[in-house]
């Protein structure tokens, strides 16, 4: 039957993207290490799923980047190196650039964030900000990554343009990967972490621009030096 039919379709789908998820948060965790070789009868044996979901799952997640596929062999999580992740960081500055012009502009088309909406949804992402604050002056990686992927989800959603908001979560957890693989090696990460989420909202609610785009420039220049040093060892 054709409702039969699409529940089965929409449970498939259900459960591809929470392998994905699944499996993006064990290389976030560094439970899953750069390099690391799986197939996919060994996820489907681990979740106890079928092989259909799990090889969709593991193909979205080399569409984002985060896995390779080895011809014959099955999966391996990818290496990124140091210039990889300056070019992320390049990438990620150029979207969130795009975002904050939303601010100074009035082209039509864009989404006008200086109405009440805005000022509201800032007092959601500033909560979020708060939590990644927390975590990172307890140098807590995991509960960090966590808050902070969802602080600039949710701050991008906020600009009305889900192509770009998208893109720039792709990027953020793209550099989570690349860096989780130094910073895990670290034993206390307290003093380490970026913690200016909160002065980031406010200098938005201010339509403080010019601020707002020299913390991001501050965070990336920070970030990529302790990468480098790591990197180097």
């Amino acid at each position: 039957m054709p409702g039969t039919s699409g529940n089965g379709a929409v449970t498939r789908s259900t459960l591809r993207q929470q392998i994905a998820e699944a499996l993006r948060d064990e290389v976030l965790a560094g439970r899953l290490q750069p390099g690391q070789e799986f197939t996919v009868k060994e996820i489907a044996e681990q979740y106890g799923v079928s092989a259909t979901p799990v090889r969709e799952a593991l193909v979205d997640l080399s569409a984002q980047g985060l896995l390779d596929a080895d011809q014959h062999r099955g999966f391996h999580v990818h290496e990124y190196s140091v210039a990889d992740y300056r070019g992320i960081l390049e990438a990620r500055s150029l979207v969130i650039a795009g975002m904050f012009q939303a601010l100074d502009s009035n082209h039509r088309g864009y989404h006008n964030p200086t109405d009440a909406r805005f000022a509201a949804g800032l007092a959601g992402v500033r909560r979020r900000g708060e939590e990644a604050q927390r975590a990172a002056a307890a140098g807590d990686l995991t509960v960090l990554i966590g808050y902070d992927l969802r602080f600039w989800k949710e701050l991008g959603n906020l600009f009305g343009n889900p192509y770009l908001a998208d893109f720039l979560h792709r990027l953020r957890v793209q550099s989570w990967v690349c860096a989780v693989q130094h910073l895990r090696r670290v034993t206390d990460l307290r003093g380490h972490l970026w913690s200016c989420h909160t002065e980031l909202v406010d200098a938005l609610a201010r339509r403080d621009t010019t601020e707002a785009r020299a913390i991001v420039a501050a965070y990336n220049a920070d970030s990529l030096a302790l990468i480098e040093r790591l990197a180097a060892g």
